[in-house]
């Protein structure tokens, strides 16, 4: 994968999250860290398969949606509650736009 090595603390980050058992605590810090790494995986497959988006902001809009979309999911396997969820969120989309700009595709 280009943007998280497998031993990125994303990856790791990740790893745990989705191993973690139902209703685990874990921290806002480490699911947006999984969130992100999942969102790059998907961005990365659906440019794979649609191509690059036409800017920058539409790059970011589906990056925002894919950590999104994860940190739902675990909120309903995990058990967040709302202020972790929003915390989650607002850490797993700015880790991914930091990860696109890194990796230079815009």
């Amino acid at each position: 994968m280009g943007w998280f090595s497998d031993d990125s603390d994303q990856a790791q980050a990740y790893d745990q999250v989705v191993n973690a058992p139902h209703k685990a605590e874990l921290s806002h810090e480490l699911i947006a860290a999984a969130a992100s790494y999942e969102a790059a995986k998907a961005y990365e497959k659906h440019c794979d398969e649609n191509g690059q988006p036409q800017s920058h902001e539409k790059a970011k809009e589906i990056l925002a949606a894919f950590s999104g979309a994860f940190v739902d999911r675990m909120v309903e396997t995990k058990g967040l509650d709302y202020i972790d969820t929003v915390k989650a969120k607002h850490h797993a989309k700015e880790q991914a736009h930091e990860a696109l700009v890194e990796y230079g595709d815009y």
